[in-house]
């Protein structure tokens, strides 16, 4: 935090008294601009990144769904200017080339993924070599419990899915995929963030109709040598049990939280993320951290557990470095109701450009309504670069950006399902 350290005797004894130093907080403002629907897939943050002078997206989803049906849809595409990528019809994407699903009980790849943030390796200059961090979801079926791993998920007691009575809700994960050819073939590397299944949330207490459990919509931003992975927390604190089940236990450690990842050890295959502990990145990729606090809406105002259908509580971050404010920038949906319903996007800032000193990662603002769309649900808020040549020059993507950006959102009504883009967002 922002502290200002104050003494005072008291009798023999110096007192120290630390006082939280106000911070302005950047403006940010809505300007109508032209409006981009876009045309292919998407339902996950949008991934960019520059290859050479070429702009580079990966939207979709790809892999085993019991719930939606398999998908082929994860897919990227390219141009010379941001605004020509954004414009693309859905025949000009290209599918990537991506591990097979492995069978129940296997080793490898199971569940569907979406790649929601690139990291580039500075280290090479072609700019081919990407790691992408990609959301996970599985069920009893595609991950059924190992005792001999204790990874896997038991079909006891499991919450509804998004299809109504009868269907399964998903468990979330967190996982990295390499690629050295510019993203069009990727090697999985493994998962980085998960909850096992004792700390799941089951019936009768898991009504939310969203996720048994879990860690995902997982964003990522470079600070020293380390990889800050924020994201959504959907699991209990410690082993779920109905007869002790507390929903004010549960909503004290969930929202969004932070964890990291050496850069070093990306490739290792084997490595895993530390999460926030309250002090340190100390507590285990699978055991129970501590969100970021000033991101929870309180008991007070409505805040709940996730697995209610009637709390409310900010998910999906997307974290991106503005160099205009000197400044990270987080955008977030925020739930007022099941299956991840509500109509508003909020904004927050860290002013720490080191995230790694002190408690720095968990120092965010209060979150301030961005946009507010009554009528709508509004997903998957975040910033992408503008069409100019500053922003050219400045290669700037998703994880980076400037003073003016373009806002993107997944605007879903009764009829239809829409991301689009129909304001610019700048910066004061």
């Amino acid at each position: 935090m922002n502290h200002r350290v104050r003494y005072f005797l008291m009798g023999s004894l110096i007192i120290s008294v630390y006082f939280l130093a106000a911070q302005p907080q950047p403006v940010a403002r809505l300007v109508s601009s032209r409006k981009f629907v876009f045309r292919s897939f998407v339902d996950c943050n949008m991934a960019s990144v520059w290859i050479a002078d070429s702009f580079r997206i990966f939207p979709g989803k790809y892999g085993e769904d019991p719930l939606w049906g398999a998908a082929r849809n994860l897919k990227y595409a390219s141009g010379k200017t941001v605004d020509e990528v954004f414009e693309k019809k859905a025949s000009d994407f290209t599918e990537v080339e991506l591990p097979p699903n492995a069978p129940p009980g296997k080793k490898g790849l199971h569940g569907a993924v979406w790649f929601e943030t690139l990291y580039q390796d500075p280290r090479d200059p072609t700019g081919l070599h990407l790691y992408a961090l990609y959301h996970n979801e599985n069920y009893p079926s595609t991950l059924p419990y190992d005792p001999l791993t204790r990874t896997g998920y038991i079909d006891l007691n499991w919450p509804q899915g998004l299809r109504g009575r009868g269907t399964k809700t998903a468990v979330c994960r967190i996982g990295i995929m390499k690629s050295s050819d510019g993203g069009r073939s990727w090697k999985d590397k493994g998962i980085l963030l998960e909850d096992l299944q004792p700390r799941l949330i089951l019936r009768p207490d898991n009504t939310g109709i969203n996720f048994a459990g879990g860690v995902g919509d997982p964003s990522a931003v470079v600070s020293g040598n380390y990889l800050y992975i924020f994201f959504g927390e959907y699991g209990y604190p410690e082993s779920y049990n109905t007869k002790t089940y507390h929903r004010k236990k549960e909503w004290k450690s969930q929202c969004i939280s932070v964890a990291r990842i050496e850069l070093s050890a990306l490739d290792s295959g084997s490595a895993r993320g530390k999460r926030w502990n309250g002090l340190s990145f100390e507590a285990s990729y699978d055991q129970a951290g501590q969100p970021i606090k000033t991101l929870q809406i309180p008991l007070t105002s409505g805040g709940g557990p996730c697995s209610s259908p009637r709390s409310a509580y900010y998910w999906g971050p997307s974290v991106s470095w503005n160099d205009y404010l000197h400044c990270w920038v987080m955008l977030m949906a925020r739930s007022e109701g099941p299956s991840w319903k509500g109509n508003s996007i909020y904004i927050s800032y860290n002013h720490h450009m080191d995230l790694g000193n002190a408690d720095y990662a968990q120092d965010w603002s209060i979150p301030r309504l961005l946009l507010k769309k009554p009528g709508h649900i509004l997903w998957y808020p975040s910033l992408e670069p503008m069409n100019s040549a500053e922003d050219r020059r400045e290669k700037y993507t998703s994880t980076r950006l400037g003073r003016r950006t373009r806002l993107f959102y997944k605007d879903i009504t009764p009829d239809k399902q829409t991301y689009l883009s129909e304001y610019e967002l700048r910066f004061d």
